[in-house]
């Protein structure tokens, strides 16, 4: 699985929208939908940020891991 999918399956889980995402990562709405379409990936401090919130690890988040 591709980080974009697997960014949308968290956010799906947890109910939320891309823009409630943005609002509570502070990462921008805009950058959450190129990730989740994969015209773009993410910085390591955007992954770290996204790695906490979701309580994942980084490598479960780039689809190394299942």
């Amino acid at each position: 699985m591709r980080f974009g999918e697997r960014l949308k399956e968290l956010r799906q889980q947890h109910n939320l929208s891309q823009l409630e995402l943005a609002q509570k990562t502070g990462i921008s709405q805009s950058a959450i939908a190129k990730w989740e379409l994969h015209k773009n990936e993410p910085t390591a401090s955007a992954l770290i940020t996204l790695s906490l919130f979701f309580e994942e690890s980084t490598d479960y988040l780039l689809g190394l891991v299942d």
